[in-house]
């Protein structure tokens, strides 16, 4: 199983979504679906940032950083693990980071 992909049980509603590689577009792979009418997949581009809330994460993450002379790689390992204990605690920045996506957690 590839990164991205879940487990599914035969039977079972699931919904799947894919960027647009060429095993994802391959005959083989549209056979596999049409055998699985219970398979919804959602095509999405193969690079879009602004659906992609870890985006936001990273932008965060990382203001800032690229300014600052670190001396020893732990001490940028420390200022990252600083930074992302900070998001931890911040839940509305993180939900505003999936909300700048136009995506939801809920089910449609």
């Amino acid at each position: 199983m590839t990164s991205g992909q879940q487990s599914v049980l035969q039977g079972e509603a699931q919904t799947q979504h894919r960027g647009i590689l060429n095993t994802h577009l391959s005959r083989a792979m549209r056979r596999y679906l049409a055998a699985r009418p219970w398979l919804t997949v959602h095509r999405l581009p193969a690079y879009a940032p602004d659906l992609n809330p870890a985006e936001g994460v990273w932008a965060n993450l990382t203001t800032g950083l690229g300014n600052h002379r670190f001396d020893r790689l732990d001490d940028l390992k420390a200022a990252i693990t600083a930074r992302l204990r900070r998001l931890q605690h911040r839940p509305d920045l993180l939900t505003g980071f999936l909300a700048h996506t136009g995506l939801s957690l809920s089910p449609a």
